[in-house]
């Protein structure tokens, strides 16, 4: 059975490739929607345009860019993703029969957060994580967005309470990170932990004080 990796239109598209990358790498299959919203943010964080008729060339250069935007930094093969058309409401995802593992939404902008809290299933990626909770499968929601109004704080309440994982897109700095790439990679390995997905994304935290300091 695939995961599902939803993409909203919030800034943080290389979280999503991290995802992708890191899921893909583990053997698992893949049902990506990309929102409308994010492919307009995709074209401004990295260049690339993202088409329905052209989506495993797109994807594949997607996921090849690293977090500082330089092409070709990783080996892409798409060949366990399929894609269904956000403005496909009769896609495989949009009903309960259809078997997957659960969803992840990386990453979840607050009119994503709402849409999903009052389902309103407006597009296949809403649609596909009411679906998700109404049949009590897992649903982890990385919301990116700062600051956070009393409205969409409600909303991600109302999530917690329907059995979603919310994971704001949170960087720690205590795995030792280097590079930009290292704090998108813990953001994304926090996505997969909630999701019991296994990875080697970032040094995890064994109570040594100062272990991922640099010696000089």
């Amino acid at each position: 059975m695939p995961w599902i990796v939803g993409v909203s239109g919030a800034s943080g598209t290389p979280y999503a490739a991290a995802v992708l990358r890191a899921l893909l790498a583990a053997g698992e299959s893949v049902d990506l929607v990309v929102s409308r919203a994010s492919r307009l943010t995709l074209l401004d964080e990295t260049g690339i345009s993202f088409r329905d008729a052209h989506w495993q060339h797109d994807l594949r250069e997607w996921l090849a860019r690293g977090a500082d935007g330089k092409p070709g930094s990783f080996e892409a093969d798409v060949s366990g993703v399929r894609h269904w058309s956000a403005g496909d409401l009769a896609a495989g995802p949009s009903s309960g029969s259809y078997p997957t593992k659960g969803m992840l939404i990386v990453p979840a902008s607050t009119a994503c957060v709402a849409g999903v809290a009052l389902g309103l299933s407006k597009d296949l990626l809403q649609r596909t994580a009411s679906v998700t909770l109404k049949e009590r499968r897992r649903l982890v929601v990385a919301v990116r967005e700062t600051p956070l109004d009393g409205r969409t704080l409600r909303h991600l309440v109302a999530l917690d309470d329907a059995g979603a994982s919310v994971v704001p897109a949170s960087p720690a700095f205590y795995a030792g990170a280097t590079h930009i790439q290292d704090l998108v990679d813990f953001v994304a390995g926090r996505v997969l932990d909630a999701a019991g997905v296994g990875h080697g994304l970032y040094r995890r935290w064994r109570g040594d004080l100062g272990g991922a300091r640099p010696t000089t």
